[in-house]
């Protein structure tokens, strides 16, 4: 959404806090601790920042859907910021604190500021936002109100909003015609799927808000996936999981199962058969997912944020705003990428993550990787780690994805991904010991082709005693690879795959409390294991993997490609 205002309120409120201010955005999920409001993301320049009581300032946010699951908890607990102001649109916060606001009464003011003035104010020591003004170092901006959109309801939008549907819906319609104001969007848009990031219990914040929608009588209108959830849904209590996490976690799961959703618990939505073609119009969050859909198969979604899921699968509906117009699909950032020899497949998930701290707040076109021949699994990987260090909701590589051809748009600019580049991220990824403990596989969820090459690497070698391999997947592919006869090969190597969780949710006992280090070819996990589960992290190729399980050893540098 354009706006030339100086400074706008986003969510109304009023609030007076110390400045912390980044120019780098921020992932809530997996960079911020619900139970003490600390940065937690230890490749950030705020690591260690306690939020609570201050006004955050950074330019958007990035990372997972779930930020905003985080958020309404520490706004629910006391621990939230003050008050958030961004220079750029943001809506995973936002609609934390919109839902904090809507459903739970508790007001935290969301600004948005010209760049420019963002830049002056972010130097301030305290800062005052009143109800028609910010005041910070005895200057006071004028604070335009929020925006409201002249959006065009259907007649079954209109039914829905005044309760024709039920409570449930009607208060999805609020939240979802506040969204899209905020996104400038003129009308809504149908949906032909849904899927449910909410699910994963980031923080009882979670739970309060399914269990209140769904003893409202919610009931999701389209075809509609689950996300990985936070335990082995059958086999929590065998593994030792403590009842006070098992069954919020399991409740939480069956909110959303009693609102009509499948219990697909995958944070790979796409590896189903229900997967969307391109041009389909869906309602998807969990970030990887987002941008593999976008990218990959074609289809339309925003990265809709936790809550935002399920008001779009109660009512079929969305903003018509964001990716869902061919305007603003293209890309405005072309990154050159140097594509080395003897590559292996660590490459895809390491450009990924450097494609996406290259390009934070937009769509890029990553050209010289058509050479490379991607396979699916490899662009799994790339839009993955993307996600963990970029906003966009989608990329492009040229020569491979479908919308290529014709995306780069005309005011597009260049930047280049060298092999210096890749070093200096190698290294900032590979900062353990040399001595693993834990080899972890599955972040996203492993695809049957990742089993099957996985069990082929093993080529019926057992894992070090001391050493675990866990791979986390959906109940599809493990149902497929046990019909075939990987999941036997993988266990007679001492893997252990697991159902339902993901590397992102996964917690002690079943993550093993006696790890001191992990080994992953996931660059997302290998950006956000450290802070989830307060160990150190090793990446590298799946081989790298294989070797570290057999050995109990990652090797040492970077490999000969960079």
């Amino acid at each position: 959404m354009t706006d030339t205002a100086l400074a706008r309120s986003i969510m109304d409120g009023t609030a007076e806090g110390h400045v912390v201010a980044t120019q780098e955005a921020l992932s809530f999920w997996g960079g911020v601790d619900p139970a003490s409001g600390r940065v937690i993301d230890v490749h950030h320049p705020l690591h260690g920042e306690c939020l609570t009581g201050a006004v955050l300032m950074m330019p958007s946010s990035r990372g997972s859907c779930t930020g905003s699951g985080v958020l309404l908890d520490l706004a629910l607990t006391g621990r939230a910021p003050a008050a958030l102001i961004f220079c750029e649109d943001e809506d995973v916060l936002t609609l934390g604190a919109l839902v904090a606001a809507e459903m739970f009464d508790r007001q935290l003011p969301v600004v948005r500021l010209r760049p420019d003035i963002f830049a002056g104010l972010s130097q301030a020591k305290i800062i005052r936002i009143e109800a028609a003004a910010i005041v910070a170092d005895g200057e006071t901006i004028p604070l335009l109100p929020p925006v409201t959109s002249a959006l065009y309801l259907t007649e079954a939008d209109r039914s829905m909003l005044e309760g024709g549907e039920g409570v449930a819906v009607a208060q999805a319609m609020r939240i979802l015609i506040s969204m899209a104001a905020q996104q400038g969007a003129t009308s809504l848009i149908d949906v032909t799927q849904g899927h449910i990031d909410g699910c994963i219990y980031a923080s009882p914040a979670n739970l309060t808000f399914a269990e209140k929608m769904a003893d409202l009588g919610g009931r999701v209108r389209v075809p509609t996936t689950m996300n990985a959830i936070s335990v082995d849904r059958a086999n929590w209590r065998s593994q030792g999981v403590p009842e006070d996490f098992g069954d919020p976690a399991v409740r939480l799961a069956d909110a959303y199962v009693r609102m009509g959703c499948r219990p697909t618990f995958t944070c790979s939505p796409y590896l189903l058969e229900s997967a969307p073609g391109a041009g389909e119009a869906i309602g998807w969050a969990e970030s990887n997912a987002v941008i593999f859909a976008n990218t990959v198969l074609g289809a339309r979604t925003a990265k809709h944020p936790d809550f935002l899921d399920l008001c779009i699968a109660l009512t079929g509906r969305a903003p018509l705003s964001g990716v869902y117009l061919d305007e603003n699909r293209k890309a405005t950032r072309i990154l050159d990428v140097e594509l080395p020899e003897h590559r292996d497949d660590a490459f895809w998930p390491l450009i990924g993550y450097l494609a996406g701290k290259a390009s934070p707040d937009r769509i890029p076109m990553l050209r010289g990787l058509a050479a490379g021949n991607p396979s699916r699994d490899d662009l799994k990987a790339l839009c993955a780690a993307f996600g963990t260090t970029s906003a966009a909701p989608m990329l492009h590589v040229e020569g491979v994805t479908p919308e290529a051809g014709d995306a780069e748009h005309p005011a597009a600019d260049r930047h280049a991904i060298t092999r210096a580049d890749m070093a200096a991220a190698w290294k900032m990824l590979n900062e353990g010991p040399e001595q693993v403990e834990l080899v972890a596989i599955g972040s996203p969820h492993a695809s049957l082709a990742e089993c099957r090459a996985l069990a082929n690497a093993f080529a019926g070698r057992r894992r070090l005693s001391g050493v675990m391999v866990i791979v986390t997947a959906g109940r599809d592919v493990i149902a497929k690879a046990q019909e075939e006869g990987t999941l036997a090969r993988l266990r007679d190597s001492g893997v252990q795959v697991l159902p339902d969780l993901c590397w992102c949710s996964i917690s002690e006992p079943v993550f093993p409390p006696g790890t001191r280090a992990v080994m992953t070819n996931s660059g997302k996990y290998a950006h956000y294991g450290p802070g989830l589960s307060g160990r150190v992290v090793r990446f590298g190729s799946l081989a790298d993997c294989v070797e570290a399980a057999l050995t109990g050893r990652v090797p040492v540098g970077a490999p000969d490609w960079i």
